[in-house]
């Protein structure tokens, strides 16, 4: 099994940092530039016994319950452990003491200063002191001999040297090391150490190798070296039994090596790359604990932890599993046991004999160990065959019971081929959102947005208390913790809790249903035998529990069991919305330190659907998940662990948009913001600040920070990038409306107007900027994302701006997104149609019945028909109705001109108009026209709240002057909404609704719609359409004949224009019941008028077509002629 990489936690502020353990393994102890000394239970403990031992600590050793620490004072400081009682001052020097150790037996320490010395001092007795003089710059490291008769230390003046004890003479001086004139400025601290228990080799780390000395000789029969280390090495420690040597580099690399066989056994990389400057074996276990110069603690576990007692009847299968090895990253995993490992004894370092009954199939076990359970698989390019090493190491006599030892060992390699791929990295753990780790007596089981769970399990009681943050949801209440429960989660209808299962009890899922209107609050369900819980959540109605099963269980919330599925992987996190279920599970194995998590978003309501299928959850590099939730409006949000928040953009095709880095707001690189909940409206971020940890203490009772959203743009610092910053968020955190819409929730519309407001003046703004900077292309490309009104603004402000072929383009682009809009309400025209004929006169049944063709084509003939008879027939109050006043309404459908009425005999056609010639069509029992007012009703509330509010926001359009044949005229493109004076504005062309003229067919079907006045550009474009088609007989739009029309009557002078719209006004005016009657003669003197009027007409128009097209525009920006 490779060595399991513990994530790093704070220990100390940047700087320095040493560590060890105390005798028994018990404690680890680490000391920092923060000047105090910790003493740690286990990397989890995150209430660490601490006591301050001066400005700053260089280093510290710890043996026989004596804790020796160099100080910035000068000092050598004692203390006693684990009390930490001050015990007095073993030594001083004139600068700092660099490095403090004990020797084998703990009586005596050697500390070496920046001041060049050397000092030996005994513990008990401080005056029995020894100096050793000859470095000529500052000592880095100092290492014992086993057997105290050497003393080894390294120097920046470039020298490793070996002291003789007794008579503080330097026996050997190797110049391997390169030359400061500083500690700070030491390309490596060379931390060296000798060979437990015999002392026969020296370990010295020199650039990018472990060079190993042996005793007395002082030759060099080998180095230790790895492909894998780029950069110098900066410490080397050995394992207690002396077999195994571990170095870390100042590239954050921790290389283990079996010294026996030169081969490499593990290679791990520091989650953030920082330069290892501490290292320590644990004394009986296979633990190396370890600290880099930014003050973080990490452990590795099962490093090299090989049985060297495997009985010959476990060997082969422990070869079979060979393979499956490489990806055990989780002891726990459910996939079976195959990962579990169990096959293998945990090696104790303080044994070292080898039952010499072992037989050959030792033998196995050997090459299957030299496998490297590691992080790489393959022999090392330095390894040497065995048998050359057994002699050359052990050829001298006097060999002790660790040589022997070594003897032992078969001496076979393994022949696997090599491994340098990347390496899986072990699967995050399910946890519950918002809660603290298991471990604390004193915990969060939840804090969200409704209230907060604590659970407390002391010695006299185990207890939970839930609190509402409204106290009018339900009342504090506490309860006991028999089952002794994990998990909790919190909604406004009720508790959820749940435990894993134990030899005894099955793994409970208990329910509180405290919104319950009958007496009985309460349920528990126990899972299946060897199936436990691992996550759970509460929705609307509803409860789910993912279990070790690969199984998600559906409950309502008063205990029927619903729907039951299978998971694709290991639930890693779940959280529920109203309808909303949001499952993040594991979909494969990561690697080199990435998570590979999927994420599935079901909606459990009537129309039960799956929004996300199991896509790929996005997290930042060498990051896991630690959060999982849904915004108070809806929206499925997480947060990893480098503080990256990140929302699903439905605008967007669901995908996942990161909208703040808390990081950004953290002080300090230790501290954490831990987050509690999302809001869209307002925008909050509600997190809780931790100082020096990544979760918060239960009392006292911690206070909610609140973050605001930053999108990632580029250039925010620019005026450019901040209101595209603006923009982009303003759409993003609104995106829910249109969901709440879709799916028929209330919300308030205003929201979204003065949303749909602060982007259209972002968009004018940016637009404006880049009309500043030339940059007309962008100012089109901003132009899209407008809408209609905006547009027209822009227009404007480019012809005022003298941009005239921006002005031209603005106004082509405004003339596509009015047909857009014009060919939207078609459609919501002809739907609503569809709804008033399927509630008017037919039932489910006779919609569902076949129909033969040619009945169909009778019922549409007949539907033509009524219509044609409809528009013959005036509504005098409907004669100056607003064209969109039906389609803008958001209570009323948009009805045409008369009512429909049903019959007793048979099928009724529903949109057939029985009318006298006099009186409007309102023909009705009063019964009848309660149940159509119950249609329109049912009919109105089919449209949704988002399509009324986009139905407000909608300028209004004119419709085409041309007809489509035998079908209801569809509406057109309206070119600019607003004008500046009354004279400008278009409207759409409307004839007398009782002249209906078979020359213009087009007038007759669009008054059923709503009967308009002519304004002066209609009149206008009448008489004046015949010179526009001659000019461009490439025309077969009716829209670029209306747009060459405009481009004309603009360049009109105003007393022309003005001209037409009274003209226009007193046709109106002239428009009574006695003119009516003579409407034939004044329709024949207007025919005379035009005929009489075409060669002033001609003049015009050579006139308009002499203009060039700069001109044109001109006079279109400028209002001139």
């Amino acid at each position: 099994m490779p060595a399991t990489q513990k994530p790093m936690r704070y220990g100390h502020t940047e700087g320095h940092t040493d560590v060890c353990f105390d005798d028994s393994g018990s404690f680890i102890v680490t000391c920092g530039s923060d000047g105090d000394v910790r003493m740690w239970e286990d990397l989890d403990d995150d209430d660490p016994k601490s006591i301050n031992v001066g400005e700053k600590a260089f280093s510290c050793a710890l043996k026989n319950g004596k804790l020796v620490t160099a100080v910035s004072n000068n000092t050598v400081q004692v203390y006693t452990f684990p009390e930490g009682v001050p015990d007095g001052i073993l030594t001083r020097f004139t600068t700092n003491a660099n490095h403090v150790v004990f020797n084998g037996d703990g009586t005596k320490i050697a500390a070496g200063s920046s001041d060049f010395l050397v000092k030996v001092v005994d513990v008990m007795d401080n005056s029995q002191q020894q100096t050793f003089r000859g470095h000529d710059a500052p000592v880095l490291s100092l290492s014992f001999d086993p057997k105290d008769i050497f003393l080894a230390s390294s120097s920046c003046d470039g020298t490793v040297r070996v002291w003789n004890i007794s008579d503080q003479a330097c026996a050997v001086s190797w110049p391997v090391l390169q030359k400061c004139n500083d500690v700070v400025n030491a390309k490596s601290i060379c931390r060296l150490a000798w060979q437990p228990g015999t002392g026969k080799l020296l370990a010295v780390p020199v650039e990018k190798s472990v060079k190993l000395y042996r005793r007395e000789t002082w030759s060099n029969p080998f180095d230790l070296s790895d492909s894998s280390i780029t950069q110098t090495l900066n410490i080397v420690t050995w394992s207690p039994c002396g077999q195994y040597l571990a170095a870390g580099t100042t590239n954050g690399l921790i290389v283990v090596w079996n010294v026996e066989t030169k081969d490499c056994m593990e290679r791990v990389k520091h989650e953030k790359g920082y330069a290892i400057c501490g290292l320590a074996w644990h004394p009986t276990y296979g633990r190396i604990c370890y600290t880099d110069v930014e003050g973080n603690l990490g452990i590795l576990e099962n490093v090299c932890d090989l049985s060297e007692k495997v009985s010959s009847h476990k060997v082969s299968s422990r070869v079979e599993k060979d393979y499956n090895d490489l990806f055990d990253g989780d002891d726990t995993n459910s996939a079976g046991d195959f990962l579990n490992d169990n096959a293998v004894e945990i090696p104790s370092f303080s044994k070292g004999i080898i039952n010499d009954d072992d037989d050959d199939d030792d033998l196995m076990l050997t090459g299957d160990r030299l496998r490297r359970r590691s992080h790489i698989l393959g022999d090392d390019e330095n390894s040497v065959d065995a048998p050359m090493l057994k002699s050359d190491l052990h050829k001298e006599e006097g060999e002790d019971d660790q040589a022997g030892s070594i003897h032992s060992l078969p001496l076979t390699k393994s022949q696997r081929p090599f491994y340098d791929g990347p390496m899986p990295t072990p699967r995050q753990k399910p946890f519950q959102s918002s809660s603290t780790p298991l471990h604390l007596s004193h915990r969060f089981m939840v804090w969200n947005s409704v209230g907060i769970i604590r659970c407390y399990n002391d010695d006299q009681d185990s207890a939970i208390d839930v609190e509402f943050h409204d106290t009018s949801i339900h009342h504090a209440t506490h309860l006991s913790n028999t089952f002794n429960y994990t998990m909790g989660t919190l909604s406004h209808e009720a508790v959820l809790l749940a435990c894993e299962s134990t030899d005894e009890l099955a793994s409970k899922l208990h329910c509180l249903h405290f919104s319950s209107w009958d007496s009985s609050k309460e349920w528990i369900v126990d899972m299946p035998q060897n199936e436990d819980i691992e996550a759970i959540c509460l929705g609307q109605g509803w409860a789910a529990a993912a279990t070790t099963a690969l199984l998600l269980r559906l409950f309502t919330i008063g205990g029927v069991q619903k729907e039951v599925f299978s998971l694709p992987g290991p639930v890693v996190s779940m959280t529920g919305h109203g309808e909303q279920l949001c499952i993040v599970y594991h979909r494969g194995t990561g690697f080199d330190g990435d998570q590979c998590l999927g994420v599935q978003l079901l909606e459990l309501g009537q129309k039960k659907k799956q929004v996300l299928h199991g896509d790929p959850l996005p997290l930042t590099r060498k990051s896991y998940l630690t959060w999982l939730g849904f915004s108070a409006e809806g929206t499925p949000c997480y947060v990893d662990s480098e503080g990256c928040v990140r929302m699903l953009n439905r605008g967007l095709g669901n995908t996942w948009t990161p909208v703040c880095n808390i990081r950004e707001h953290c002080k300090g690189k230790s501290d954490h913001y831990w987050v509690v909940g999302v809001h869209e409206n307002p925008q909050q971020l509600r997190c809780i600040p931790c100082k020096g940890s990544r979760f918060p203490p239960t009392l006292p009772r911690p206070a909610v920070a609140i973050l605001s959203f930053k999108l990632p743009y580029c250039q925010t610092s620019t005026e450019k990038g901040q209101m595209e910053e603006q923009f982009w968020h303003s759409v993003l955190f609104h995106n829910y409306l249109d969901y709440l819409a879709k799916n028929g929730y209330d919300y308030e519309e205003n929201i979204k107007n003065q949303a749909v407001k602060e982007q259209q003046e972002l968009l004018m703004k940016m637009l404006a900027l880049s009309c500043k900077l030339e940059r007309e292309f962008r100012c089109v490309e901003l132009a899209n994302l407008m809408t209609q009104n905006a547009v027209n603004l822009a227009i404007k402000y480019a012809s005022r701006s003298r941009k005239l072929i921006l002005a031209q383009k603005l106004s082509d682009l405004a003339a596509e997104k009015a047909a857009e809009l014009a060919e939207a309400q078609t459609e919501e025209e002809k739907e609503e149609d569809f709804r008033i004929k399927l509630n008017a006169g037919h039932t489910t049944t006779e919609w569902s019945q076949p129909r033969a063709r040619s009945q169909i084509e009778e019922d549409t003939e007949d539907r033509e028909e009524t219509v044609q008879e409809e528009k013959e027939q005036p509504e005098p109050h409907n004669h100056g109705q607003n064209l969109f006043q039906s389609a803008n309404s958001p209570d009323m459908p948009a009805l045409k001109s008369g009512a429909v009425f049903s019959s007793s005999q048979g099928r009724v056609n529903p949109f057939k108009v029985l009318v006298n010639s006099k009186e409007p069509a309102v023909s009705m029992s009063s019964t009848r026209s309660t149940n159509i007012l119950d249609n329109m009703n049912k009919s109105s509330r089919k449209s949704t709240p988002l399509n009324r509010a986009a139905n407000n926001e909608k300028s209004p359009v004119i419709k085409p002057l041309v007809p489509k044949p035998k079908s209801k005229q569809a509406s057109a493109a309206s070119y600019f909404q607003k004008r500046t004076s009354q004279a400008d504005k278009t409207e759409e062309v409307k004839e007398n609704p009782k002249n209906p003229s078979p020359e213009t067919p087009a007038m007759c079907l669009q008054n059923s719609e709503n009967q308009r006045p002519k304004t002066g550009f209609q009149m206008w474009l009448e008489e004046n359409r015949s010179h526009i088609l001659s000019d461009n007989p490439d025309f077969s739009d009716e829209a670029d004949i209306i747009k060459e029309g405009m481009v004309r009557f603009r360049v009109l002078s105003a007393e022309e224009r003005k001209a037409w719209t009274n003209k226009a006004k007193g046709e109106i005016a002239s428009d009574t019941p006695e003119v009516k009657k003579r409407k034939h003669e004044v329709c024949e003197a207007e025919n005379q008028e035009e005929a009489a009027k075409e060669n002033m007409d001609l003049s015009k128009k050579q006139k308009t077509s002499a203009l060039s097209t700069n001109q044109k525009l001109s006079a279109f920006a400028f209002k001139q002629e």
